[in-house]
């Protein structure tokens, strides 16, 4: 997800003629003293842009209270709307007033994507100190573009062969490093997720285990997808690195895919006839890979 910046309204408007609209949130906020809780309503959204190939966008809000960017709140997904009604109350509870003006109120709107890492639309963020908490005030505000969480997501070393005798894929997730840290511990708790594509329609999904609390996970998985040699043309195979999160949506750190010249396995990327079962994905990186499958040292995550 893109990092988290408070940023600031005060420059709000000045510049909207310079930049794509990003359409508009409404939500309210107030603090209730006796019982020592902030609620926020996010109320709706309006002319957000269109984020899909379809010419719409299923977006969702989270919500944060930074600094604190791990617990963090969701609304529902609303399904290919781009004026979404959410009318959803989120309670802060036992917060102590003297720390909640500390806080700035952050919204993030996104693009749910299944398959791949959700589409940040915009934001919006409130220096609570800034507002009158005694009753519950509601704003609309206009989405700024989000933070574009540059830096590396990390690399992941895995190897694909196709088994023409055996009429499969054999995809090897052999490890990653470097992985973007997702929670608040500086840390992940990552797997891997394996999407066999058809036609763009999702076949078959595999995963692999998660590996707690590491940035240089070792998985050493295999999966075989099985796959008519006809079929292979219109294949795709979608590879996420994911991390597990107990409380909430797990996030996804980032994504392997063909890459745009290659955008269909006929060969996924390099993909040559081997035949030679699991031994023909060798280990990737380690030598020449000709006529055994695809490998190549570390694909780089985005």
């Amino acid at each position: 997800p893109p990092q988290l910046s408070p940023g600031s309204e005060d420059d709000e408007g000045h510049d909207s003629s310079s930049r794509e609209n990003l359409g508009r949130i409404q939500f309210s906020v107030g603090y209730n003293f006796q019982e020592s809780t902030l609620t926020v309503k996010i109320m709706k959204a309006q002319e957000l842009p269109a984020k899909d190939f379809s010419g719409t966008s299923d977006p969702f809000v989270k919500i944060y209270l930074l600094p604190d960017k791990k617990n963090k709140l969701e609304t529902k997904v609303k399904r290919k709307n781009l004026n979404p009604h959410w009318n959803e109350t989120f309670l802060f509870e036992g917060f102590p007033y003297e720390k909640v003006v500390q806080r700035v109120l952050y919204l993030q709107v996104l693009d749910y994507d299944r398959f791949s890492r959700n589409d940040p639309i915009g934001e919006v963020s409130i220096p609570l100190n800034k507002l009158d908490l005694t009753q519950m005030q509601t704003f609309w505000k206009e989405l700024k573009p989000c933070s574009d969480g540059s830096g590396s997501r990390g690399e992941l070393l895995l190897s694909l062969c196709y088994n023409p005798s055996g009429n499969s894929i054999i995809v090897n997730i052999i490890k990653a490093r470097n992985l973007k840290a997702m929670d608040i511990g500086g840390t992940s708790d990552p797997y891997v997720k394996v999407w066999l594509m058809y036609k763009d329609k999702r076949v078959e999904k595999k995963k692999t285990v998660v590996m707690k609390r590491c940035l240089n996970p070792v998985f050493n998985e295999s999966f075989i997808f099985d796959i008519p040699t006809e079929k292979l043309r219109e294949t795709t195979i979608i590879i996420t690195v994911m991390d597990k999160d107990r409380l909430s949506r797990n996030d996804v750190i980032g994504k392997v895919s063909p890459p745009p010249d290659s955008p269909r396995a006929t060969a996924l990327p390099g993909l040559r006839n081997g035949g030679a079962g699991h031994r023909g994905c060798g280990k990737v990186g380690s030598g020449s890979t000709e006529g055994r499958g695809y490998g190549r040292p570390m694909l780089d995550l985005h």
